[in-house]
């Protein structure tokens, strides 16, 4: 019968392409990064700020953009700190990062948050917010590194 062999071929061929998609994940590595954003909006918002990246033993300078959209109301800066995972060079850092979420701050406040851009790699991130703002809304972030 030639269906068995087929598909023993398949099946080999399959764990093949999955075992690559591990190796690939194994050789993807992490690093740190910082940067404050200024949050300014009523609705509609917008942010801007930049910070560093340190990947390998070298610092990376990054420039942060972003609009929000939903409950935004207020002004902030708000400094982050945390881990990007799943990089291979410090140009996967690049790109856009969406996020959904909510909080506030009157003086100061927490924040904390993961997101992941198009290239796979995943910013987990804290940071200390200062200002007044309260938001509900749909967030879009873009990181340029330089």
């Amino acid at each position: 019968m030639q269906i068995l062999p087929r598909f023993r071929s398949i099946a080999i061929a399959l764990m093949a392409l999955a075992s690559l998609g591990f190796v690939s994940a194994a050789h993807a590595d992490s690093g740190t990064i910082r940067f404050a954003v200024y949050k300014a909006g009523f609705f509609v918002g917008g942010s801007g700020g930049e910070g560093t990246l340190t990947f390998r033993g070298r610092k990376y300078r990054v420039s942060i953009g972003g609009v929000s959209a939903g409950l935004v109301f207020g002004a902030s800066k708000t400094y982050y700190r945390g881990t990007v995972r799943h990089i291979r060079r410090a140009s996967d850092v690049t790109g856009i990062y969406g996020a959904a979420g909510g909080g506030g701050a009157i003086g100061r406040g927490a924040q904390a948050i993961v997101m992941q851009n198009e290239k796979g790699a995943v910013l987990e991130l804290t940071g200390d917010q200062r200002g007044l703002q309260i938001n509900a809304d749909l967030s879009g972030l873009s990181i340029t590194v330089k």
